[in-house]
């Protein structure tokens, strides 16, 4: 089996675990801080808020700088050092005595969980360009897959007490490190490899060379309003579901299961065959219109099947992704594919940075006036933000954007 092949299994596994991980513990998320602080569930959604900031934070530093390391040493082993620190953080934070030592843990697993960079770079080093915006759904798929998995292995090992996931979190992340080190090949090669300098680790030293084009920053613009916006599944609806229906961590578990089932659906089986009929415009322009609708209506149903009626629609949001994430990387060589991808994650810690503190401010305001919502308008506000600009400063630019990555 060529290198290829074997590759992007297996990073798709890595993203996957490192999804799994994440997604494991939001179920026990509003359980363990209430615990650990001696706190009632609104001061838990405001500390929540603050450990997502955190997190975010290191994954903002990290994410770079993995990229760029990447793009000097390969692929496989910063993969395989992420996996082993992910799997060690989340052993640790099992027996954390307080909620110091859980921010703690958070935040080196933001460090160690930045592999956004690099497994984007294996997709980007083993397919041809005019397919990347397919490819990229792949990795949207696994993240999917991953809060399908997560939440409903999280919930149902909430019977086991509030620890139980953190420690199915680190056997994972270290079993994927032994299966990487084992089997997954190096797809980065060496006469595409250049120099780590510190000066190109950082969110302007990846973008740098994408300043140029016309589209790049209307884009990169969009992409960063867009991630404000759908934070708000993981800053606040384990929070929502408890105030709005009264959820327990196991309905909250299968609720977000079926909202990563939905997500992966459309991004593993819809976008690709989308994007390639409909072009990467217009999958944009629905996928924006269609988080929108998804997060407006979510701001006024008042009951939980209705959740579940809606998240389909609200899952067409996955063509925005990939659709911006294929543009961008055809505009750079082989050789800054980790240092974008790196800039790309960074992006989003950025947006996971402010949207928690913005979101879950938003809903405990919103509770605290009756109007358990909040949170939603102002994410239906934001995605409607994200679509002027791709009306306004995309659409009218692209075919200068086409021309110019025709040419790289």
């Amino acid at each position: 089996m060529p290198a290829s092949s074997r590759a992007m299994p297996i990073v798709l596994a890595a993203v996957l675990i490192d999804t799994i991980g994440f997604g494991i513990v939001m179920p026990v998320f509003p359980t363990l801080l209430r615990h650990l602080g001696h706190i009632d569930l609104e001061a838990a959604t405001r500390v929540a808020g603050y450990m997502l900031v955190a997190f975010a934070l290191a994954q903002f530093v990290a994410g770079p700088v993995l990229g760029n390391l990447s793009d000097r040493f390969g692929r496989r082993p910063v993969l395989i050092a992420s996996m082993l620190a992910f799997g060690v953080d989340y052993a640790l934070m099992a027996v954390a005595p307080t909620l110091a030592w859980l921010f703690l843990g958070r935040t080196v697993a933001g460090i160690a969980g930045a592999i956004y960079s690099p497994a984007s770079s294996v997709i980007a080093d083993v397919t041809p360009p005019e397919r990347r915006s397919a490819a990229f759904g792949y990795i949207s798929a696994a993240f999917g897959i991953g809060f399908v998995i997560g939440p409903a292995i999280g919930g149902l090992l909430a019977g086991f007490g509030p620890r139980a996931p953190f420690i199915a979190a680190a056997v994972l992340a270290l079993g994927n490190a032994a299966v990487m080190a084992v089997a997954m090949p190096e797809t980065h090669a060496r006469e595409n490899r250049r120099a780590f300098r510190w000066r190109d680790a950082h969110i302007v030293g990846a973008f740098k060379p994408l300043f140029a084009m016309r589209i790049a920053v209307p884009l990169l613009v969009t992409c960063f309003v867009y991630q404000l916006s759908h934070m708000i599944y993981p800053a606040t609806w384990a929070f929502w579901a408890t105030v709005r229906f009264d959820w327990s961590p196991s309905a909250i578990g299968w609720s977000l299961a079926y909202i990563g089932l939905i997500m992966a659906l459309v991004q593993g089986l819809v976008v690709g065959p989308v994007i390639a009929r409909i072009g990467d415009r217009r999958a944009l322009v629905i996928g924006l219109a269609a988080d929108a609708a998804g997060f407006l209506a979510f701001a006024f149903i008042g009951a939980g099947w209705q959740a579940y009626a809606i998240m389909p629609i609200a899952a067409l949001s996955g063509f925005v992704g990939p659709a911006v994430n294929g543009l961008l990387s055809r505009m750079v060589g082989p050789d800054r594919q980790g240092a974008l991808q790196g800039g790309m994650g960074s992006l989003g810690s950025i947006a996971s940075i402010i949207s928690p503190l913005l979101m879950t401010q938003a809903l405990a305001a919103g509770v605290s006036q009756g109007f358990v919502g909040g949170a939603f308008l102002l994410a239906a506000a934001l995605a409607l933000t994200a679509l002027v600009i791709v009306l306004w400063k995309v659409l009218d630019r692209f075919p200068t954007a086409a021309s110019a990555i025709a040419e790289v």
